[in-house]
């Protein structure tokens, strides 16, 4: 007997991939059934966070928020930055694919796929992709710091849209 449940809310997921320019792959829009003592599916986000991350073209495109965290996949352009900031929040980055540079209080820091960089709230930091190619990476902030399933095809879009996380997440 098949152990897997297709649910609703990852199809729902898969249909907005779709629409945002992701093809989820058949694996993804299926899990391993995980079910609460009360028979209660579990709520949350499954799927290839590299894969997503290195398909990605949008400058910044989230991917998931929930009550505490929010999930984006972005991707910088050669030579391109996110741009000096200051967040009163943390922020994980994780790089997927390219090679750059950290700059966490004017420390700059080489970083290349498979890096993990640690943003602690107050810090003013920066991501810049010293390569040719571009960069692909996921952040996570924590709080959410963006409005749900808002994507920023390129960094003039981002900085032309004063958004904010308005407390709405995804499975809301």
């Amino acid at each position: 007997m098949n152990d897997e449940v297709n649910l609703n809310l990852l199809d729902r997921d898969c249909a907005r991939e779709r629409i945002r320019g992701f093809e989820p792959d058949i694996e993804d829009r299926t899990i391993p059934s995980r079910k609460h003592n009360k028979g209660v599916v579990m709520k949350g986000f499954v799927q290839d966070i590299e894969g997503l991350a290195v398909k990605n073209d949008e400058f910044r495109r989230v991917l998931y928020t929930a009550r505490h965290c929010q999930l984006v996949v972005m991707s910088l352009k050669p030579q391109e930055e996110i741009g000096a900031e200051v967040h009163k929040l943390d922020q994980f980055f994780r790089v997927e694919e390219g090679s750059g540079e950290a700059v966490l209080d004017g420390v700059r820091t080489a970083i290349r796929a498979g890096f993990a960089v640690v943003v602690p709230a107050g810090t003013n930091h920066n991501i810049i992709n010293t390569s040719s190619a571009p960069l692909k990476l996921y952040t996570l902030y924590a709080p959410p710091n963006h409005r749900d399933g808002v994507v920023h095809h390129t960094r003039a879009d981002a900085e032309a849209d004063n958004e904010h996380f308005d407390g709405k997440t995804t499975e809301q």
